[in-house]
């Protein structure tokens, strides 16, 4: 399977990374998102990254421009079938993915794969809603996508092995490095990540350390790069609550129940980073503990 043109649905955090490092490699990317304010941000934002990656002498001033070059964008979905690899980015909701899977079928080329960067739901009950569950996998990258090194690649169960080699090959194209995960609920990262910013959020609940002796406790006592209670912020707690409740659904163990803090603070609409409140406070510019 040749891969040279590659659809992205989603224009988000994570869709406008992944146009980014694709068309560093050069791979013509087409970005698609129902809101052309959205992808006209998107465009204004890779660039501003690509321009900081030239500024650290990453890449030249030159594959900044060809960069930009190869990235289309369409408000249109459908114009996505005429691409070799779609990438699915869109919000963590197993419906609205579905829906897009479904609208796009029709218009597919018939060697086109099909993937999700879903960071925790069933590949394979994803693919089933297809015509090719055997071209269809789990491609998820870590945030951001052009700095985080890793690509984690699920298969389905139907998926089959050249999609899975064309698959692989693509991420080593991109110079990333690929981790196979099995397909069941939240893959291998955020499996064992979420639990612990869950444990993390419980800590708080309970009274056993505020905002800021949590995170940093975390940071020097086991030399991690942010605390974690500042990285569901930087994920999002709508996400963070998303995963926890296909681990609790989809592993029927207590072990992974959302902290009810993390669902207050999800009803209230405080997001983090994206909201500008969450466990910290965004809004002076300078993150100010909520609890």
């Amino acid at each position: 399977m040749t891969i040279e043109k590659v659809g992205i649905v989603g224009a988000g955090q994570m869709g406008n990374g992944i146009a980014h490092v694709f068309a560093l490699a050069d791979y013509e990317v087409l970005m698609t998102d129902i809101n052309q304010d959205a992808l006209n941000a998107a465009i204004a934002l890779i660039e501003r990254n690509l321009d900081r990656q030239v500024s650290k002498n990453l890449i030249t001033a030159s594959q900044k421009t060809e960069a930009m070059k190869r990235i289309g964008t369409t408000p249109t979905l459908t114009d996505l079938g005429k691409t070799d690899l779609i990438i699915e980015a869109a919000t963590e909701r197993e419906t609205i993915k579905t829906a897009i899977f479904e609208d796009l079928v029709p218009h597919l080329k018939q060697d086109t794969i099909l993937t999700s960067n879903t960071s925790s739901i069933s590949i394979t009950r994803l693919a089933s809603r297809t015509d090719r569950p055997e071209k269809f996998m789990g491609f998820h990258f870590m945030n951001p996508v052009p700095i985080m090194q890793l690509v984690e690649l699920i298969r389905g169960i139907a998926t089959d092995e050249p999609t899975f080699k064309a698959c692989h090959a693509v991420v080593e194209r991109l110079g990333k490095t690929s981790a196979t995960a099995e397909d069941f609920p939240a893959f291998i990262v955020n499996r064992i990540l979420m639990p612990m910013i869950n444990e993390a959020i419980y800590t708080l609940y309970e009274g056993v350390g505020s905002v800021q002796s949590i995170d940093t406790s975390l940071k020097l006592g086991a030399n991690h790069p942010m605390g974690p209670l500042e990285l569901a912020d930087f994920i999002g707690l709508d996400t963070c609550l998303a995963i926890m409740n296909v681990l609790h659904d989809g592993l029927a163990d207590t072990k992974y129940r959302p902290c009810p803090l993390l669902t207050k603070y999800v009803e209230a609409g405080w997001l983090g980073r994206k909201s500008e409140r969450g466990f910290y406070d965004y809004r002076s510019g300078t993150p100010v503990p909520t609890r």
